[in-house]
């Protein structure tokens, strides 16, 4: 599932919840589907923040190589 899939659907359960007018049981069900879609997007969103690197530029401001855009 995408990230924009995932969201898409965590976005629908909140407003499920939030109406209110959902038995208690299908509450506690789809909570636990947020729950697992929340976690999915931070995988991916971790995923992508791994891969996002910043262009290293010479001193002319040629580019020469990349960096992690955070180092740690």
């Amino acid at each position: 599932m995408s990230f924009e899939q995932a969201l898409e659907a965590l976005e629908r359960i909140v407003d499920d919840l939030e109406r209110g007018d959902v038995p208690l049981d299908e509450s506690i069900r789809i909570y636990e589907r947020g729950e697992a879609l929340k976690a999915h997007c931070d995988r991916l969103l971790k995923s992508a923040e791994d891969k996002v690197e910043k262009i290293r530029l010479s001193r002319e401001g040629r580019p020469v190589g990349t960096e992690p855009l955070d180092p740690e």
